[in-house]
């Protein structure tokens, strides 16, 4: 059975993360992506948790506590806001940012990430992306406005110069024109000394 999109993501973004590395999470949600993260970058790492929603904030709040994880910075705050929020000696130097689109599950399905915030936040996340580091989106076409913001983020990341940037896109299980889609972008290195 072929993984699911949240899997690979996590798979993809596990590749490139160590411990001591900083990670952003750019939509908290129920904090599935957070554990994830700040499990993989071990205590002397740092992690980076957005989202604008209080029950999103507290379901993320509560997911590390039971999992005794105390590295991760959670900010209620757009994800359009993480370049600004993030303390200076970050940018250049976070190896994953991981968006998961959409609404959050179990909650206010008319709250929802959208297309103007996500593709600002997009362009926050490459800036402070270090060489060799990755980004990953999963956007859901499937529910209202989704399918607007899915292709605004496709043709964005389109426009990206590929001496630059890798774009690499997976389409969920059905592949039905609905179905969920991760776009998975890789920074270039530029020279051995910007991987260190």
């Amino acid at each position: 059975m072929k993984p699911r999109l949240t899997e690979i993501a996590q798979q993809r973004v596990g590749d490139v993360l160590t411990p001591g590395h900083f990670a952003i999470d750019a939509t908290a949600g129920n904090g599935h992506d957070t554990v994830f993260l700040s499990r993989s970058v071990a205590a002397d790492g740092r992690v980076f948790a957005f989202d604008v929603q209080t029950a999103a904030i507290a379901a993320t709040q509560s997911r590390l506590a039971e999992s005794g994880l105390r590295n991760v910075t959670l900010v209620q705050k757009s994800h359009a806001e993480l370049e600004s929020t993030l303390p200076p000696e970050t940018v250049g130097r976070v190896a994953a940012v991981m968006f998961n689109l959409g609404y959050l599950p179990g909650g206010d399905h008319s709250v929802m990430t959208e297309t103007p915030s996500t593709l600002a936040a997009i362009d926050a996340a490459l800036r402070v992306l270090r060489s060799g580091g990755v980004l990953t989106i999963i956007a859901y076409p499937g529910h209202a406005g989704g399918d607007t913001e899915t292709t605004a983020v496709g043709r964005h990341l389109a426009g990206l110069a590929s001496d630059a940037y890798a774009v690499e896109q997976v389409t969920g299980q059905s592949g039905r024109n609905a179905s969920p889609i991760l776009f998975v972008v890789t920074r270039q290195p530029r020279s051995a000394s910007d991987d260190t």
